[in-house]
């Protein structure tokens, strides 16, 4: 298998060990001699050398700063070695083995190189011999490999020297895989570097654990051909149940007949094109349908009949229907011009009667042709006597002789052949034999079935006959002798029956056969691949049902307890328990010797180059100055200084980036304005709410209200007189509180804009502000203090049109009915007034005020002194006791004529 993949070694040319070379790894170069075939050689015009790459990532950045010019030169080129794959340099580059399996006829990866691929089908038994002193594993891959024809050894890493393994001896190649697949594959998939399942031949599942439909056995083999249905899967025998038909009737849309090779079809006898044009679908005319499907020819002198029954429903011309059987037409008599009748056997031939032929028993003419019924022997077909041959067969018809009818009848639907043995005239069509079908039809015990009965088989001789099977077997296939279920309580294993299952296999209760192991398993509790009660040589590792080929990396399989055990902790991977049985090393900084890691006291400043195993100063000879035969190295600049990376000048902005920025930030400053105003528009919404409350104007209705609203919209009904709910009081308490908090403020600003602007304009009626509003300032009052009105709304939560300033009655509230929401109308205050202009509402005051809030022997104040002045005659001096009563402060209206009644508040 591995063999042609690995030619390559005998081919290769080793690179020479005395031309001085540059080795680097990703941090560190070093010059001098090297055997080292294993990566990429780097090479750039202008360069002072060229480089070998090993395994690793590069970038640019990478020391020392040779390698950063080799990397980031414009004329970079790659050279791959065997195994390894890549056409330019692009960075970050990463330089690693192709998914596969590297040989190396030195040690530390020198020499001649050889490469193998992963495999794109399982492998098998099959071995590769390795000639070859050290290898490389591309990652998550392993190998099996046979070491000294003992040990079977699984490799996860690079081997730089075969000779410092605690195995020895001559090397072969078992298997490899990738390890990215889960579950793993069956014994008929190779795992692939994309993680997936390369099935075999026949083989399909995500492991490859199953057969394809018509393949069976655990090679997973094809059906025989000609096969239309055979006993296929894992577990099957291959044995055809079902034949391919050739010619099928469905092939060429017919029902009982033959399909030619021109696609036309070919009836049997009595049948005919049914009338939808399905071909040999219906009985063709003087035939009748039976109950049993075929098509039978009507009596003789009967030219149609019914179904299923017989009776004669047309009788032909010189026939009547018998009185006693109603499928028979019986003969009109032959009489002669006299009126003598005629006897069997003769016929009119004018004055008198003359004999018929020999043929015929009964007749109308002289000919065989004119026959009525034929003689004993002979037989009615398409108006002449034939005979039979000793099968019944009417001679060259195909026909069988029906000593009732005295007719060549058919042989059936299904049949194309048929006949009776020892046929004699007292023979009966009961005892037909059908000795040949139509295609898709099988011949069993002389009759043409759609399937073979059970304890019968279709021979493979010539796939149309049912042969019984033998005795010893319920049901077979193929022969008689090979049993799929057996009698008398037996198990069917392998075409046998026999009481016990034989190894590798497992009985089947409910089928009673013995039915093969998966071939991952060497026993098992079921057929399917995870059902293994122990495991082959070559997938030794039994883990929860399966059988599979390794355990994990950091583990070895312990043959002596049929398990998976731990390596060493020194060990990332082991052929075996201890520490000295490693194959490659968990630290970086050691390395294998003798199957041990010990230190690796790498020379200089050289470090283990990861994956490989092996320091760098080991894979480069580097000569020393003093003692040395040598010729001294070339002088390369570069290789120990780090990378400098040079910082480039900012580009320049271009003019769509200025652009985008530009657009970026006036969207930006977009939002925060829609921002802004929109939670502006929120305060200002919520302020409105709280001045509506305080108003009691917020009408706002509840979905309940809406509801009935959209219901008379639709149904166009008028809208309801009803009123607006009230706003439903909120619950919580501290919401409560602030919205008072909120009306009590309004209520104040609103009070003292009122009360300054009536000081100012001096009215002649006597108000009061409130004990707390005093001070020194302002004189008292004798204004109406709204403060208490709004305290006695708030205790009472009613409205009092009477007592409000700010909703008093107007010709607005008269007319709409809807309370005024803004301040009383102010009369202006004149020296010279027309009484017939004013009446007496806008000169007096109707509200009554309590003598208690004003002190009413106290002087005039200048705005009353000056109210006196202009208008003596209507206002009463309140500075005497006398005339300031309850009703000396209301002022006498004036009548204007008007018809309506003022609503003047200051009117009596």
């Amino acid at each position: 298998m591995f063999f042609a993949l690995f030619s390559a070694i005998h081919t290769a040319t080793a690179a020479s060990s005395f031309t001085p070379t540059v080795v680097c790894v990703a941090g560190q170069c070093l010059e001098g001699f090297s055997n080292t075939t294993l990566g990429m050689t780097i090479s750039a015009s202008g360069a002072q050398t060229s480089a070998l790459l090993l395994p690793g990532q590069y970038t640019t950045t990478t020391n020392p700063e040779l390698l950063h010019d080799l990397l980031t030169s414009s004329s970079a080129s790659l050279s791959p070695s065997t195994g390894f794959n890549s056409s330019s340099v692009s960075l970050p580059l990463t330089v690693a083995l192709e998914p596969g399996l590297a040989i190396y006829s030195n040690s530390l990866y020198g020499g001649s190189a050889g490469f193998s691929s992963l495999p794109t089908s399982p492998v098998g038994n099959s071995t590769t011999p390795l000639t070859a002193e050290s290898l490389a594993l591309s990652s998550d891959v392993w190998a099996a490999i046979d070491v000294g024809s003992t040990n079977r050894v699984i490799f996860w890493d690079s081997v730089p020297d075969f000779s410092q393994l605690a195995v020895s001896g001559s090397l072969s190649l078992l298997d490899m895989q990738s390890s990215a697949c889960e579950p793993a594959c069956s014994s008929s998939g190779i795992c692939t570097s994309s993680g997936t399942c390369s099935c075999a031949a026949g083989f399909t599942g995500a492991s490859c654990e199953s057969c394809e439909s018509d393949f069976f056995g655990s090679s997973c083999q094809a059906c025989p051909s000609g096969c239309l249905d055979c006993d296929d899967g894992i577990s099957g025998s291959g044995k055809c149940l079902a034949f391919n038909i050739t010619n099928a009737p469905s092939s060429c849309n017919c029902i009982n007949g033959e399909c030619g090779s021109d696609g036309q079809c070919s009836c049997n006898a009595g049948w005919t094109t049914a009338d939808n044009g399905t071909a040999c679908a219906k009985c063709a005319s003087g035939f009748f349908l039976t109950s049993t499907g075929d098509c039978k020819i009507c009596e003789i002198g009967c030219s149609a009949c019914a179904d299923i029954t017989g009776d004669c429903q047309t009788c032909k011309s010189g026939f009547t229907q018998d009185a006693n059987d109603k499928t028979k037409c019986d003969a009109e008599p032959t009489t002669t011009s006299s009126g003598t009748v005629c006897p069997d056997g003769s016929f009119s031939s004018g004055a008198t009667c003359s004999p018929c032929s020999s043929s015929c028993q009964t007749c109308n003419g002289a000919t065989s042709n004119d026959c009525v019924i034929c003689a004993s022997g002979s037989y009615a077909f398409n108006g002449s006597c034939i005979t039979a041959d000793s099968n019944g067969v009417c001679e060259g018809t195909g026909l069988i002789a029906d000593n009732n009818k005295v007719e060549c009848d058919t042989c059936g639907a299904k049949c194309t052949s048929c006949g009776i043995s020892g046929f004699t005239t007292a023979s009966t069509v009961n005892q037909l034999q059908c000795t040949g079908c139509l295609p898709g039809s099988f011949l069993s015990n002389g009759t043409c079935v759609g399937s073979c009965p059970a304890g019968t088989f279709i021979s493979s001789q010539n796939n149309t006959t049912c042969t019984s099977c033998d005795s010893s077997c319920s049901t077979c296939a193929g022969s008689s002798t090979f049993c799929l279920t057996c009698a008398n309580g037996e198990l069917a294993s392998n075409g046998q029956c026999v009481s016990t299952c034989p190894a590798n296999t497992v009985a089947a209760n409910t089928t009673k056969t013995c039915l093969d192991c998966h071939p991952d398993c060497v026993s098992c509790s079921g057929t399917a691949f995870n059902q293994c009660l122990s495991c082959p040589a070559d997938r030794p590792v039994l883990s929860q049902g399966r059988c599979l080929p390794v355990c994990g990396k950091s583990q070895f399989f312990d043959s002596t307890s049929g398990s998976c055990q731990a390596c060493d902790s020194s060990c990332s991977s082991c052929s075996g328990s201890g520490a000295s049985n490693c194959l490659a090393c968990s630290s970086s900084s050691q390395v294998l010797k003798g199957g041990s890691c010990v230190s690796a006291n790498c020379n200089g400043t050289s470090d283990v180059v990861p994956g490989l195993g092996v320091c760098l100063s080991d894979l480069v000879l580097v000569p020393q100055a003093s003692g040395s035969s040598a010729a001294p190295l070339p002088s390369i600049t570069g290789l120990t200084q780090p990378t400098v990376v040079t910082q480039t000048s900012s580009k320049r902005l271009q003019w769509w980036e200025i652009l985008l920025m530009a657009l970026g930030c006036a969207f930006i400053f977009l939002a925060v304005i829609w921002c802004w105003r929109r939670r502006a528009r929120k305060q200002r919404a919520k302020r409105t709410k709280a001045f509506a409350q305080a108003k009691n104007i917020d009408h706002s209705t509840s979905w309940r209200w809406r509801l009935v609203r959209f219901g008379e919209k639709l149904f166009g009904h008028r809208a309801s007189k009803r009123a607006h709910p009230d706003p439903t009081p909120d619950v919580d308490a501290g919401i409560e509180d602030s919205e008072a908090l909120k009306l009590l403020r309004l209520r104040n600003a609103e009070e003292a804009r009122h009360h300054q602007e009536m000081e100012k304009l001096m009215l002649i009626s006597d108000y009061q502000y409130p004990p707390e509003k005093r001070s020194s300032y302002y004189p008292p009052s004798v204004l109406p203090s709204l403060y208490d009105t709004g305290n006695a709304r708030r205790h009472l939560n009613v409205v009092d049109s009477t007592t409000n300033r700010l909703s008093g009655p107007s010709l607005y509230s008269q007319v709409t009915g809807v309370p005024r929401n803004g301040p009383e109308a102010r009369q202006p205050v004149k020296k010279d007034l027309i009484a017939s202009r004013f009446s007496g509402s806008s000169m007096n005051s109707s509200v009554p005020h309590s003598a208690r809030s004003r002190d009413l022997t106290r002087p005039h104040t200048p705005a009353e002194q000056y109210a006196m002045d202009v208008r003596s005659d209507l206002l009463i001096d309140t500075s005497t006791p006398e005339q300031s009563s309850h009703n000396a402060q209301w002022i006498q209206p004036t009548h204007t004529g008007a018809t309506v009644s003022s609503k003047n508040p200051f009117r009596r």
